[in-house]
């Protein structure tokens, strides 16, 4: 399987509000920078956006570690919520409907065809590649508004 490291990041301006999403996938020594957003999103959405587009340009299964400042991201796997809501039918701890469902659904779907390892970082501090995803998805933001 080929390895494939990325980093991604999603950015609301309100919550909710017009969002972003940034994400850099690398292979090898090719690096591929890919962003878009929403008009009106929140930033959890954001950030569970930036992994699937990401994974999503995947051609074949992969081994990929994602990483990721959010910890919404990163917990729902490292925590294993997702088994959770799995279990309970789409319903959280406090049995009410799981937020995003559709959006787990997809990433769920498409960690059936890839395996994936999520990595937190801290976010706005001196990771290179996760302030550039950051960038990425303000670029995004700003770009809704042009429209």
């Amino acid at each position: 399987m080929k390895e494939v490291t990325i980093y991604t990041d999603g950015a609301c301006s309100g919550n909710p509000g017009p969002g972003g999403w940034g994400a850099i996938l690398m292979f090898n020594q090719h690096r591929k920078e890919m962003s878009g957003g929403e008009p009106l999103t929140t930033n959890n959405r954001m950030e569970i956006q930036a992994v699937i587009s990401a994974l999503s340009q995947l051609k074949e299964p992969c081994r990929v570690k994602v990483y990721s400042d959010s910890a919404y991201v990163v917990n729902c796997f490292q925590q294993g919520w997702i088994r959770g809501w799995l279990k309970n039918g789409w319903k959280n701890s406090k049995n009410q409907p799981v937020e995003n469902k559709e959006l787990w659904q997809e990433l769920w779907r498409l960690m059936g065809i890839h395996q994936v390892e999520y990595v937190k970082v801290k976010g706005h501090s001196d990771n290179e590649l996760n302030n550039r995803c950051d960038q990425l998805a303000r670029e995004a933001i700003k770009s809704l508004s042009v429209k």
